[in-house]
């Protein structure tokens, strides 16, 4: 399998109570694959503050810890909102394959971001797979993404 982001490095997963569930099957998914993880909470679905969980995911990715991260909440938009304070984070809000796909090949995005209150059962293992074996399609959207940080 392809994939524009280093493999052999974990993938930082984490999500608040909204999205637990679909961690948990995100990583079944992921372990069936082989591929690495790690998983930055929360662990059960009692309530909680997501930048607790964002903060962490979105702090791999910076570090260069994490080959790219996964952010599940009820709406996405919270843990997106969070992650996206981090320098070098390109978090995009996704609900459908498509979005994904584009993400990737017209933001650089690195971490994916999934409302699970909005969201189809297998939905976010299609979107998970298609963004990590999306290439960057650079170009003009090179400059574009280059625009982003704030320095």
């Amino acid at each position: 399998m392809h994939s524009p982001f280093n493999l052999s490095k974990p993938i930082a997963i984490g999500s608040d109570h909204a999205g637990y569930d679909y961690k948990e099957e995100l990583i079944s998914f992921l372990e069936g694959k082989g591929f690495p993880f790690t998983d930055f909470g929360t662990h059960s679905k009692d309530s909680v503050d997501y930048p607790d969980f964002a903060h962490p995911v979105a702090a791999a990715v910076e570090k260069g810890e994490a080959a790219f991260g996964i952010l599940l909440c009820g709406s996405a938009n919270g843990v997106a909102i969070t992650a996206n304070k981090h320098q070098g984070i390109r978090a995009a809000i996704c609900w459908g394959e498509e979005l994904a796909q584009l993400a990737r090949v017209h933001n650089d995005a690195n971490i994916l971001c999934i409302p699970a209150r909005f969201v189809r059962e297998g939905d976010a293992e299609k979107m998970v797979n298609i963004f990590m074996t999306t290439d960057f399609e650079g170009g003009r959207h090179a400059k574009r993404v280059a625009k982003i940080a704030c320095t």
